[in-house]
């Protein structure tokens, strides 16, 4: 069943490619391949750098491709297999890909500028502002988790245990070694590439073998030995990790996020592939139910869903990072397709994996005592709330079924997947940082602040926010992790806001902007009921903070629309020149 239901996935996702990106690409957005783009235009060789589309490919999917698509799902299949997987695949192509390709479109007309900043030009200047601060909020707490969380996962836990180190699924100290492999060869094959014009290919496949070569040796490394006693704790991993944040976001983008994304991204190929290839081999039949409206102490079915699977089928990170980095290095208008819409295609791929190894994989016996196992895996909502356990449960999934393929036992399966694991989650915050500097750099100009524009300055200001959110306590916790319950909500806002950015360019130049329009009222609609009822709950629980900073986003987000509608209303803006001197040049 699991595998007839994938192979039925695979065919749609290809179809979807093949005829409605075609559509978009041809039709709404009429890409020309001969039209300048910024990355040629403004080449500065920092942030600017035309890309060929594989490299760049692999550096789009790695920065979009953190956590998010393997823990959402695992969390959400506790109302079943169906309406997560049907999420995750329909959500992604008429929603999730044609927002990740819009705000690359928009954007690469307009300087390759944030879609904070092209907001300006399309809606209006205090559109832009509206957009900045839910922007700032959004990346500055999402990655004070991510550095807790990441910190976590590289320290030696009490409960780490060298002969069963993956039986933590907190703990991952066999991913340091490779994760500062992978940054060394990613610096050296950038510089071979950029400064001496060495070919690509042969430094691609050299690199990719003495990265697998190091995921080996992290895997050994415990049978050699860790001295607890000399490894970083928790609160050094988290300084650590903010200096990485701050170097990956003053160099040059070729010569450490580009390749090392890219060599990222081979791993992840490598990964998803195996496990494909293993749930076909092995084709388990599915231990969950299709459908459970009501699992004990869940939130309701409508809207959650939808915003607990984010990453995997919609998101709104993904246009910062489209708009923010990707259209900077776009070499030709046609690789759009390919980069935005097929890139989200990619991290759909892995979102389905997810939904697959956590409701089918690694379940023995008989049919009966598989769905019995798997109830007591997800019980209750409160079972699936621990990282260890959404992770674990992905992790565990995904590794009996390259398992399946007879040449990799399961302990050497699991280490493989949490080395991917850990690894695209510091591709998230490097590429995140970068972003939260041109976020800031931005609103410098608002806020006539030239300094701002220093990338130095500003790279600063976004690793100091983000510290922030990983060290100052409230209520007890870590200020990011205090405010999570706010960024489900955050991140699909962000998503229906670039849509509606998307959806009134389309309109003031005559294109069907119906393809964003339709997903921008959905995912505006689903969000705005989900933080009305968090504000409810917040209200009832008597948590100040989160009903305070939430009755925020949510009047921000509210002023947003209505200054988009105003401006559909007016008739306002040209088909070229709009608002503050913007222009979407070439059209």
């Amino acid at each position: 069943m699991t595998a007839l239901v994938t192979a039925v996935c695979l065919v749609v996702y290809f179809l979807g490619y093949r005829f409605y990106a075609g559509y978009l690409s041809k039709k709404v957005f009429a890409l020309d391949p001969t039209r300048p783009t910024p990355a040629h235009t403004l080449r500065d060789d920092v942030d600017y750098v035309p890309t060929r589309p594989a490299v760049l490919f692999g550096h789009h999917f790695a920065s979009i491709t953190g956590l998010s698509p393997m823990l959402g799902p695992a969390v959400a299949v506790i109302w079943g297999w169906a309406p997560a997987m049907a999420w995750v695949v329909f959500g992604a192509l008429l929603v999730g890909c044609v927002h990740d390709f819009g705000a690359l479109v928009v954007s690469m007309r307009a300087r390759g500028m944030s879609i904070g900043k092209v907001t300006e030009g399309i809606v209006g200047r205090r559109a832009k502002t509206l957009f900045h601060l839910i922007i700032f909020f959004g990346i500055a707490l999402a990655m004070g988790v991510f550095v807790y969380v990441i910190a976590v996962m590289l320290s030696i836990t009490d409960a780490w245990d060298p002969a069963r180190p993956h039986a933590d699924m907190t703990s991952f100290p066999t991913a340091v070694l490779p994760s500062a492999a992978l940054m060394l060869l990613a610096g050296v094959i950038g510089w071979l590439v950029h400064r001496r014009g060495f070919r690509l290919a042969p430094l691609t496949a050299v690199g990719f073998v003495l990265m697998l070569g190091a995921v080996w040796a992290g895997v050994s490394l415990p049978t050699l030995g860790l001295d607890r006693a000399a490894w970083p704790g928790q609160g050094s991993w988290v300084l650590i990790l903010l200096a990485y944040s701050f170097v990956a976001s003053v160099l040059p983008v070729w010569s450490l996020l580009q390749p090392r994304d890219f060599l990222n991204s081979l791993l992840l190929y490598l990964g998803l592939g195996l496990a494909y290839v293993g749930l076909f081999v092995g084709a388990p039949e599915f231990a969950a139910p299709a459908l459970r409206l009501a699992p004990e102490g869940a939130p309701n079915f409508f809207p959650f869903v939808f915003i607990i699977i984010a990453c995997g089928a919609a998101s709104g990170f993904h246009s910062l990072v489209s708009s923010g980095t990707t259209a900077k290095q776009i070499d030709k208008e046609s690789d759009a397709r390919p980069v935005g819409y097929g890139g989200m295609i990619g991290e759909s791929l892995l979102g389905l994996l997810a939904v697959l190894a956590c409701t089918a994989a690694g379940i023995g016996g008989t049919a009966d005592e598989a769905h019995a196992a798997w109830l007591t895996t997800y019980a209750d909502w409160g079972s699936m709330q621990g990282l260890g356990t959404q992770v674990g449960v992905f992790i565990t999934g995904a590794a009996h079924f390259i398992e399946r393929l007879g040449f990799l036992d399961f302990r050497t399966a699991t280490a493989l997947v949490a080395v991917v694991v850990v690894s695209f989650a510091l591709t998230t915050l490097d590429s995140a940082t970068r972003l939260l500097r041109f976020n800031i750099s931005e609103m410098g100009e608002t806020l006539r602040l030239p300094l701002l524009g220093n990338r130095y300055v500003a790279s600063t200001l976004a690793v100091a926010v983000i510290a922030f959110f990983a060290f100052y306590e409230i209520e007890g916790n870590p200020a990011g992790l205090a405010l999570w319950r706010l960024f489900g909500t955050t991140n699909q806002l962000l998503a229906g806001l670039a849509l509606l950015a998307v959806s009134i360019y389309l309109w003031q130049r005559g294109r069907n902007f119906w393809v964003t329009a339709v997903p921008c009222v959905a995912m505006l609609a689903v969000t705005l009921v989900a933080m009305v009822s968090n504000l409810r709950d917040f209200w009832a629980q008597g948590s100040g903070v989160l009903f305070g900073v939430g009755a925020v986003l949510l009047v921000l987000a509210g002023w947003l629309v209505v200054e988009g509608v105003g401006c559909v209303v007016r008739g306002w803006g040209g088909a070229k020149k709009v608002g503050m001197g913007i222009e979407f040049g070439g059209e």
